[in-house]
């Protein structure tokens, strides 16, 4: 018997040295209400995504019946669909082969005027297959910036409902450059390379001068896009719709030097992939203007001299240091799908994190002292065993959430004071069926190994029951409440250790010692 309690007596200090030593060591992540930060709440433009995969198809159908020699009379997109239009009939069964090829896509045609018309539309699995890809894409970019930018401990999580959920939940605890983080985070830092108009390779002062040679109709295949390079007062450019390369074929990023008037660059290098399709670009179109394109924006338009393939191109402009460093930061952690609209930007000064820090403080101390007195005053001395209970499943917790890095928020602090209660709760019932015993006239050692035995089906299925609440919580909530829910579940946990072994090894050492004979409790 003496063995025995020696064994748990080492278990219990062993616990307790481990999970001191996890605290102390690794101390607690404070969440955005406790230390101040940003939360926003972000939505992806899955239109715009959508959109640009419809464009995406109508270049490449439009390039393979080009290939194959078919005739046709225009190839466009209509309501997220790609129409091919005129489509002779001897050649029709040749175009529908060619466009069978097409994978994910519905195919349907009618006869009009002697001529055939196709349309392909997305099938709803390939469609939501997409549109989900397009989010999780945005979600891993936004990751990346921030992390490269050094925010610790962020949480980023998908929300919303719909076809897909399509919003981003952004908490950056400790951060004070607000605007510069949201730019880092929104920027959509769309990098195309297009191909100018070959005959209209000009800046256009406006744009009513850029479409008048077009009689104000822009060909189906071109697109009007502001120039905003090193000439301040701009203009616009017609440009090819359809991008040559994308921020997909591109590798790395970084700030640089223009070598002439040492002005701040963006150097970037495309991958294999890129280089290939920027060689056959430059040299199927030597002598023309490649626009170099960013969110919508051409910063630079140099002239194709040679073919080009090598991987490392530039983008200057009017950038500062901390521009160029920015927009380095954003392409080399990818390009965002789609652009992003903030919902809602809320953000949390360091004084009312510190004004919540102290009041949950509060909250918990007077809490503690309350209970150590109510234990103390009705238990005597059984309650300095519920106390050190009580303090060992705190000690526990705190080196939980020290091991895993977790974050403590505020609903964190309020399931810590939550677990306190329950803490209490177990001793409690213990006790209680501890006397009942004793008024039946069993001996000290008989009722207090009879109270615990009887009580730990009780105190099991009270714990179990609220950690399935705890685990429901933190499954479907986000943010605060899974805050709640980790403190509350690591406190239950440390609840049934604390209250049944640990309290029950101290009354056997206290009872070993013949110390319990006349404690009233």
């Amino acid at each position: 018997m003496k063995t025995n309690i020696t064994y748990r007596l080492v278990l219990i200090a062993v616990v307790t040295a481990v999970f001191l030593f996890g605290y102390l060591r690794y101390g607690l992540n404070l969440g955005l209400d406790l230390q101040g930060g940003i939360h926003l709440v972000l939505q992806v433009d899955t239109q715009e995504a959508l959109s640009g995969i419809v464009l995406q198809a109508r270049e490449r159908i439009e390039g393979r019946l080009q290939e194959a020699g078919l005739a046709f009379t225009e190839v466009r997109v209509a309501e997220n669909a790609v129409e091919v239009l005129g489509v002779p009939l001897d050649s029709s069964e040749q175009a529908r082969e060619q466009l069978a090829n097409e994978l994910d896509w519905n195919l349907t045609s009618s006869t009009q005027g002697g001529q055939r018309n196709y349309r392909l539309t997305l099938q709803a699995a390939a469609r939501r297959a997409l549109l989900e890809l397009s989010v999780r894409q945005a979600r891993e970019v936004i990751e990346k910036r921030v992390d490269a930018y050094g925010v610790a401990e962020p949480t980023i999580a998908l929300y919303g409902s719909g076809e897909v959920q399509d919003q981003i939940i952004v908490e950056l605890p400790g951060v004070e450059d607000f605007d510069r983080v949201l730019d880092v985070i929104r920027k959509t830092a769309k990098l195309e390379l297009k191909l100018v108009h070959p005959q209209f390779r000009s800046v256009f002062p406006t744009r009513e001068a850029a479409l008048q040679p077009f009689n104000g109709n822009l060909p189906v295949d071109y697109e009007l896009l502001p120039y905003v390079g090193r000439d301040e007062a701009g203009g616009f450019m017609v440009v090819k719709r359809a991008a040559a390369i994308t921020g997909q074929h591109l590798k790395d990023a970084r700030r640089g030097e223009d070598p002439f008037n040492r002005r701040p660059q963006v150097d970037f290098y495309l991958n294999a992939a890129g280089v290939r399709l920027f060689g056959e670009v430059t040299g199927n179109n030597v002598g023309n203007l490649l626009a170099i394109v960013l969110d919508d924006q051409i910063r630079s338009a140099p002239r194709i001299e040679s073919k080009i393939d090598q991987e490392s191109a530039q983008i200057s402009g009017l950038f500062s240091i901390p521009e160029a460093e920015d927009l380095a930061l954003v392409l080399r952690s990818g390009a965002l799908p789609a652009k992003i609209v903030i919902l809602e930007n809320r953000s949390v000064g360091p004084s009312l994190g510190r004004d919540s820090i102290q009041a949950g403080v509060a909250a918990s101390v007077v809490g503690m002292i309350l209970v150590v007195i109510g234990m103390l005053v009705v238990y005597r001395l059984a309650g300095v065993n519920a106390v050190f209970c009580l303090a060992l499943n705190l000690v526990i917790l705190m080196g939980v959430l020290g091991y895993f890095r977790a974050t403590l928020t505020l609903p964190g602090i309020a399931g810590i004071i939550l677990t306190i209660g329950m803490a209490v709760d177990a001793n409690i019932l213990i006790f209680e069926r501890i006397k009942e015993e004793l008024r039946v006239g069993k001996a000290m050692r008989s009722a207090v190994s009879a109270g615990f035995d009887r009580v730990w089906d009780t105190i099991l299925d009270t714990n179990v029951t609220t950690l399935i609440a705890a685990l429901i919580l933190y499954q479907v909530g986000t943010g605060p409440v899974r805050g709640f829910a980790v403190t509350l579940g690591c406190g239950l946990l440390a609840n049934l250790f604390t209250a049944t072994f640990v309290s029950r090894t101290l009354f056997s050492l206290l009872l070993q010692r013949g110390k319990i004979q006349g404690l009233s409790i």
